[in-house]
């Protein structure tokens, strides 16, 4: 056994126990154990536990981020500082202000990039759980020969094999939901890409290099999906396709409720809040724009309190 059969085992271990817990639900439920059906379910409800369970993770990520983005016009200036000096002196004077610069706010570059790292075991984890099974390999835990002989040959309304792919088939049914799958997947992942890019971004995020990466990062994401997805077991299609839209959907609640500051989408919360009474927009002075300041709290209504009630305090004092 490799390091990483080694390091996945626990993972697949748990995520079988899930997928089989939930098959063993809808069998309950009176759905055909064997069926395709049956198993397509249990993979969008394994997909909801594990990205459920993520999102502590997926909320440190969003908060390392907000803090990158409060201390990169810092960040900046200190570059600008350096900016044309090469030598060796001015190297370590740049590394060490902007060590200092993470040390005094807190912000560390690699923090936001730690909660993806730690997903991918997992995501990992699950992909090889499925790709097994179709296959009708017994698993590590919970699924057993037979369950995994059962899911190996279960067929999507008993038209479509779930271990069958775009590629190896001639069943024009395969094919059909292979490709709706495909086109699925990639505008979901287009969509994600695209309401970061458009509306979660603030002005001098734009005019960044990082922006013009993720440009081109927005068309070729999708492609790679389209590519090999045609690839792809239905079954791992469902997987993908059930986390690209939990992703989606993750990502719309945060671009509405957690924006990044200064871009459309904040303000577009600011003028939501603005018009239920949390939020004030007021004109600066100088007529340079605006500023929001938070609507003042309302006091505490006084209870009413009955005459009986009132002469007993007063009696009291």
């Amino acid at each position: 056994m490799d390091i990483i059969s080694i390091i996945l085992w626990p993972i697949k271990w748990a995520i079988e126990l899930i997928l089989v817990a939930f098959h063993t639900m809808w069998s309950a439920l009176g759905l055909d154990p064997a069926a395709g059906l049956t198993w397509v379910l249990s993979i969008v409800g394994l997909v909801i536990v594990v990205r459920a369970a993520l999102i502590p993770i997926f909320v440190k990520q969003i908060k390392s981020q907000r803090r990158m983005l409060e201390v990169a016009p810092q960040l900046k200036k200190i570059q600008e500082k350096y900016k044309g000096k090469r030598d060796q002196f001015s190297r370590e004077a740049m590394s060490r202000e902007t060590m200092e610069l993470y040390k005094r706010t807190g912000t560390n570059p690699l923090s936001s990039c730690l909660p993806l790292l730690l997903q991918m075991p997992i995501f990992f984890g699950l992909f090889s759980v499925l790709n097994d099974a179709q296959k009708s390999v017994k698993g590590v835990g919970a699924l057993s020969d037979e369950l995994a002989k059962q899911f190996g040959e279960a067929s999507l309304f008993g038209v479509a094999p779930l271990h069958d792919t775009f590629l190896n088939t001639d069943s024009a049914a395969v094919r059909i939901v292979a490709a709706v799958m495909v086109i699925l997947m990639t505008a979901s992942q287009f969509i994600t890409q695209l309401q970061i890019m458009s509306r979660n971004m603030s002005p001098e995020a734009k005019n960044s290099p990082m922006f013009r990466q993720q440009r081109i990062l927005l068309y070729i994401l999708p492609l790679v999906f389209a590519v090999s997805g045609v690839s792809f077991p239905l079954g791992v299609m469902f997987y993908w396709l059930t986390s690209n839209v939990w992703t989606m959907g993750q990502q719309f609640l945060v671009i509405r409720n957690m924006p990044t500051p200064g871009s459309e989408a904040a303000k577009a919360r600011e003028a939501r809040l603005a018009k239920k009474g949390k939020l004030i927009i007021e004109p600066n002075a100088d007529g340079s724009g605006t500023t929001v300041v938070e609507a003042p709290k309302s006091a505490q209504r006084q209870q009413p309190v009955s005459k009986t009630r009132a002469k007993k305090s007063g009696a009291k004092k």
